[in-house]
């Protein structure tokens, strides 16, 4: 089984995520110190991405109170109007668990996260 999802960022997606993690941290919420840090701008949340990527799994496999873990390394930033892909492949099943592995990329083919896995129960 394989899945493919897109998500855009739109310009607002760092605030709202600001304001349910609680996390105001200014790379993520103010243009200048985006900019001072190099990316141009800000820069959407981590986790944000990570809780997408997740979401991907859970649309394709079902109940996402199935979820039994999570992992990724964050390895490029994601930045505000971005469009990313989540595609999903099954990379085991056993025990009554099935784990997936999501390839995620911006829409110029860079890699935002690296050894991104997600384990469902069946």
């Amino acid at each position: 089984m394989s899945f493919e999802e897109k998500q855009r960022v739109d310009r607002y997606r760092a605030f709202y995520y600001a304001a349910a993690s609680g996390d105001f941290n200014p790379l993520h919420i103010d243009p200048a110190v985006g900019e001072k840090a190099g990316f141009g701008g800000p820069i959407l949340h981590g986790l944000c991405t990570a809780a997408w990527m997740v979401d991907s799994v859970t649309r394709a496999h079902g109940d996402p109170r199935k979820i039994k873990s999570m992992g990724c390394r964050f390895s490029g930033p994601v930045r505000l109007g971005d469009e990313l892909s989540f595609v999903g492949t099954v990379m085991e099943q056993s025990d009554g668990q099935t784990t997936y592995t999501v390839d995620v990329k911006n829409q110029a083919d860079d890699q935002i996260l690296r050894k991104a896995l997600v384990t469902m129960e069946d």
